[in-house]
């Protein structure tokens, strides 16, 4: 079959397995449902696929919508919280790198194939809380095992979103909350007008950014852009539902056919052991958030949601459909990814000039 009618098969099992999730009425059932719908169908071998211009047009669609949540009033809030997201990012920064020490000492003596500098560079890429594709990246530079990276990486993901959002809404319901939104967004009505100026500012901006060569551009520039119209008290058109709904369901069946037939062979022992690892990271990342939210007067629920270890889309499409307090969860998850971004190869040389991992270290793991 063609790419396109594949990719349009696949998007039809996504858009019933959404409205199956929305009967059942999971949380987030435009992203929940297709993502596993469609990894499901692709670990069993069925000809699914994903067309990047719609992925690209969901992440440009997220990122609007969410800055249309800065509003002046929140925009004063997040900048008064930048030690918190200071914090937050030191934090996913450690977490990683003990992640990553661990995976080291775990598996060096247990991949006796893999070369040390090859297996230092994997552990310590898989490990780092960023994207998928970025991490990949530059694992690849430094020749490290890339199917091992991103099999690492695309599942903690799809733990992270799975588990979280039912955890949020347990959560709400314990805490007895319905919604714990600091402020309403910015524009309400929808018009159309507006919504087409709308989408060529965040559209020029993330055709900037792409020109750049810059990580999540289409995601990153909309959202810069509909945040910087926000805070100046421009608002044109809030965001249709249906193209929200629309832009996370073709999101949640690109990070579906990530699942390959034979992800399930890569190294069954890794996949394990970053399995068990991700659930340790939500449980730390959670304690951290309630720390956090007792120094700032926050609710924990924003908090555990800014600081837990998934992917920055997937983490504001839960605190924006179940009101978690979208702009410091934005923040929050921003600031991380460019810090992790920037930070994370040099840390890496700086670590392996020092020569923090050793031979010894492998022989006696």
């Amino acid at each position: 079959m063609s790419l396109v009618l594949r990719a349009g098969l696949t998007l039809l099992a996504a858009l019933g397995a959404a409205l199956l999730c929305g009967w059942l009425n999971t949380p987030i059932p435009w992203m929940i449902g297709p993502l596993l719908a469609t990894a499901a169908l692709t670990v069993a071998g069925a000809p699914t696929a994903s067309l990047g211009p719609l992925r690209d047009g969901g992440q440009w669609v997220i990122g609007a919508a969410l800055g249309l949540y800065f509003t002046p009033q929140m925009t004063a809030l997040v900048a008064g919280l930048w030690w918190a997201i200071a914090l937050a990012v030191l934090w996913s920064l450690l977490i990683g790198f003990g992640f990553s020490a661990c995976l080291y000492r775990r598996f060096a003596s247990q991949m006796p194939e893999i070369p040390a500098p090859k297996m230092r560079a994997t552990t310590y890429f898989a490990g780092a809380i960023g994207g998928a594709s970025e991490m990949t990246l530059l694992a690849e530079r430094v020749g490290a095992r890339t199917d091992l990276v991103a099999a690492a990486h695309s599942l903690r993901l799809l733990i992270v979103v799975v588990v979280i959002p039912f955890a949020m809404v347990w959560a709400k319901g314990w805490w007895g909350l319905q919604a714990i939104e600091l402020a309403p967004s910015g524009p309400r009505p929808v018009v159309a007008t507006g919504l087409l100026a709308l989408a060529a500012a965040t559209g020029a901006g993330g055709w900037l950014l792409r020109r750049a060569g810059r990580a999540n551009p289409w995601f990153m520039g909309a959202l810069l852009v509909a945040m910087g119209l926000t805070m100046a008290g421009v608002e044109w058109s809030a965001m249709p539902t249906a193209l929200s709904n629309a832009a996370q369901l073709v999101i949640g069946v690109s990070l579906g056919v990530r699942f390959s037939p034979a992800f399930l062979r890569t190294a069954p022992r890794w996949l394990a052991a970053v399995a068990a690892g991700t659930l340790v990271l939500m449980g730390l990342c959670a304690g951290f958030g309630v720390t956090l939210a007792w120094a700032t007067g926050l609710h924990p629920a924003t908090l555990i949601l800014g600081t837990s270890p998934g992917g920055i889309t997937e983490m504001a499409i839960t605190a924006k459909v179940l009101q978690l307090g979208v702009p410091v969860v934005t923040a929050l998850q921003v600031c991380r990814l460019v810090a992790v971004l920037l930070l994370v190869q040099p840390c890496y040389r700086l670590l392996d000039r020092r020569g923090f991992w050793s031979e010894n270290s492998r022989n006696n793991s």
